[in-house]
């Protein structure tokens, strides 16, 4: 729930924007996991969450942000937040876009498991998605973004 948070400290002409950042604009929303980090840092109680808040837009093969983190050095349950947020972002409405089709989800995750994505973690996502996505859409129904 807060992997986001850091999403506060950037304007909303960039957050609600209906037509592709400039890269002035995404480099300053490539910004939100460093502020989410440092908004918990002070909160003994979030300490345990920091690293996945900090680093679920990192990738597996070392281009994501803020820190370039490769593969294992990426902390697990962030690769975890990371190939969820990225299913999250694909199945939900957007202001520039419908959802995607679980066909089409399910292929991209696919095609990003090794770069994109843990491998690992990626599979394991994918046997959920081929074998509970019933269950997914009844929570995403229960609790729309």
């Amino acid at each position: 729930m807060f992997h986001d948070i850091g999403k506060i400290g950037i304007p909303d002409s960039i957050l609600l924007k209906d037509s592709k950042l400039t890269d002035d604009e995404y480099s300053e929303i490539k910004n939100h996991p460093s502020i989410g980090a440092h908004i918990l840092c002070n909160a003994e109680v979030f300490k345990d969450i920091i690293p996945i808040v900090k680093h679920h837009h990192e990738r597996y093969d070392g281009r994501g942000y803020p820190g370039q983190l490769k593969g294992e050095d990426i902390p697990y349950l962030a690769r975890i937040a990371a190939v969820a947020d990225a299913f999250d972002a694909m199945t939900s409405k957007r202001t520039y876009r419908n959802s995607l089709p679980i066909d089409v989800v399910r292929e991209e995750i696919e095609k990003n498991l090794g770069t994109q994505f843990d491998p690992e973690i990626g599979r394991l996502f994918l046997d959920i998605i081929d074998n509970d996505y019933g269950r997914i859409e009844e929570i995403q129904e229960k609790y729309p973004a």
